[in-house]
């Protein structure tokens, strides 16, 4: 499964990115996907998941009430808007995905994963 995001940058606290994730000739639609990230030195953290449909979502503690995932199977992107950005957001941002027709599963256990969106919140 070949994935590619972009939309990272540099915000100062407070403010928004909107991360995308695009799947070129791939069924997106039977894929869920989940948005990752990781610091170095850091374990891998799962941070927000989508069902193939959308209608079911999953947000971490940390991001919860800031962040909200969709996704437009037309368009075969996923996207990930970051609201209220605080400085501990900062990592590498990446898209995921597993099985077809499956949940995310934990964040080391994704089959595929793109390379990496940087996002970088300082003032």
């Amino acid at each position: 499964v070949h994935l590619v995001e972009s939309g990272g940058g540099s915000v100062q606290p407070g403010g928004s990115l909107r991360l995308s994730c695009a799947a070129p000739g791939l069924y997106l639609d039977h894929y869920g996907i989940g948005w990752i990230r990781q610091v170095p030195g850091k374990e891998r953290e799962g941070v927000s998941c989508i069902s193939t449909t959308g209608e079911i979502t999953y947000y971490s503690d940390a991001v919860k009430g800031r962040f909200t995932i969709s996704r437009d199977n037309d368009r075969r992107t996923v996207y990930l808007q970051m609201n209220a950005l605080k400085p501990d957001d900062t990592a590498v941002y990446y898209c995921a995905a597993n099985d077809p027709f499956s949940w995310c599963p934990s964040p080391k256990d994704f089959n595929s994963r793109g390379q990496g969106t940087q996002v970088t919140v300082s003032t």
